[in-house]
């Protein structure tokens, strides 16, 4: 019985206590008066209370005492789940594995889309239905030999071709303007005809030998401490690029012309150009481009059908309504891989320019959102590779490849959404043009090879082998105590 709260029981009182215990607890068998001395189960009496004691609170319901720590909240929950995420993405591996997974699933998924897109347009050319099909999947089989084999280059044979290839292109693009030699595609002289079906466009690898020879031009004069001087840093990174431009609108390609521009200034910005001098290149560069679109009746109908609803006098804004209506209609999910509409003749070009609206027609906004995530990725593992390299070369070369990339995506889709005019250049790595693919896969794995020269990354991936982690754990067996199993 519990005592008394007001004052300690007597000795009395605890004798008959124990005694009553006492028998409660005793077998039948040994029923019988106590021995004398202590009692048995003395020990089980109870303990008196001070009488000055309080009484213990009652325990809080919910099964838990007072001094339990209370359950983490929501909030820290989503703080913990954070500080994953935020430590797996900060892994040396992570723009390794971006790089090469973005790439790998940008292309797969544009082989997907260019049969899809390609099939109508195949028939009505009296050519087998994977027609264009097959020719992108060799120039994808061989752009996928040309990135494994860029990716394991070193750096050095990355730099000593930045020359050979510059002349070479320069070359081509010459040969481009010769009659008999060059072709004119969509009114623009800027193909090499190569036998048979196929053809190749210069001015493509242009991008990647800008890229290069920019680099290792101003990782030297990094080195020799010359960038500081806007003459060193202008000449002749400009001049050469200049040249290009001049040779690749000779044909009448603006589009990939804007993208050699947009190339130069992520050279010039990574280079630490001075605001005035990047705002006088850019300036030249926005008057040199309106003077050509003013002069141009094409140009100036494209520029006019920004936002355009309706095709417009003489159905001049036709391929940009129709690229509208196909993602329109698109929906959540699509209508289905090869259930397009506007591809039956209505959309101009559905598996070159104007990919993407097929894609947003059969794959709805899922599958547009899906590409816009793999080349954000992209994107942001080429700026994460050029921001944390120590080397002047790599941080060029790795922000002039997703300049490259990242620019030309944004003015494909910017002409499909009708935000932009539409300049007529492809998708990277998506659309159809084996010209186009082969060159940005070899960027891509160049991006790969920088990815894996991070220090960090290369320690991570060197735990990774079979014969390096078979060493390590022989070397645990070997430093164990020799009576430890």
């Amino acid at each position: 019985m519990p005592a008394d709260e007001s004052s300690a029981p007597s000795g009395t009182d605890r004798s008959r206590a124990g005694a009553a215990i006492s028998r409660a607890l005793t077998p039948p068998l040994l029923a019988g008066p106590l021995p004398a001395g202590p009692a048995p189960f003395a020990g089980l009496a109870l303990r008196s209370r001070p009488a000055t004691g309080s009484r213990r609170p009652p325990a809080p319901r919910g099964g838990r005492g007072a001094g339990t720590p209370p359950r983490p909240g929501r909030r820290a929950g989503v703080r913990q789940t954070y500080e994953r995420a935020r430590r797996a993405w900060d892994r040396p591996l992570t723009a390794y594995y971006l790089i090469l997974g973005a790439g790998l699933l940008i292309t797969v998924l544009g082989l997907v889309m260019v049969y899809s897109a390609s099939m109508i347009k195949a028939l009505e050319l009296s050519r087998p239905s994977t027609y264009f099909f097959r020719k992108q999947f060799i120039a994808a089989v061989i752009g996928a030999g040309l990135m494994m084999l860029a990716s394991r280059m070193p750096l050095k044979l990355h730099r000593a071709l930045a020359y050979p290839l510059l002349a070479g292109t320069v070359f081509l693009m010459v040969l481009v303007q010769v009659p008999g030699i060059g072709m004119s595609v969509n009114g623009n002289q800027n193909w090499i005809y190569l036998g048979g079906p196929f053809q190749l466009q210069p001015s493509e690898f242009g991008k990647l030998a800008l890229i290069l020879w920019g680099a290792d031009l101003l990782a030297r004069k990094q080195d020799k401490r010359l960038l500081a001087q806007w003459k060193h840093m202008l000449v002749p990174l400009v001049p050469v690029a200049f040249m290009l431009l001049g040779l690749i609108m000779l044909g009448g390609d603006m589009g990939t012309a804007i993208i050699l521009t947009a190339i130069l200034f992520g050279l010039l910005w990574l280079a630490g150009a001075p605001t005035r001098l990047f705002a006088g290149v850019l300036g030249f560069a926005v008057l040199i481009g309106f003077l050509l679109i003013k002069t141009s009746p094409n140009r100036m109908s494209r520029l006019s059908c920004i936002g355009a609803s309706e095709p417009g006098p003489g159905d001049s804004c036709w391929q940009a309504v129709h690229g509208i209506y196909a993602l329109a209609s698109g929906g959540w999910f699509g209508s289905g891989l090869g259930a397009s509409v506007e591809k039956w003749g209505q959309l101009p070009e559905p598996h070159t320019d104007f990919i993407f609206a097929i894609t947003g027609e059969e794959l709805g906004l899922a599958g547009t959102l899906s590409v816009l995530a793999l080349f954000a990725a992209l994107g942001y593992a080429g700026i994460r590779v050029a921001g944390r390299t120590e080397d002047p070369f790599v941080r060029y070369a790795a922000g002039g490849v997703t300049t490259w990339i990242t620019a030309q995506a944004v003015i494909n889709i910017g002409a499909v959404l009708g935000l932009l005019p539409i300049a007529g250049v492809p998708l990277p790595l998506f659309s159809y043009g084996g010209s186009a693919l082969l060159p940005t896969m070899f960027a891509v794995g160049l991006m790969i090879a920088f990815a894996r020269e991070d220090p960090a990354a290369r320690a991570a991936l060197a735990m990774r082998r079979p014969g390096v982690r078979w060493k390590t754990m022989r070397r645990r067996v070997m430093k164990r105590p020799s009576g430890e199993r």
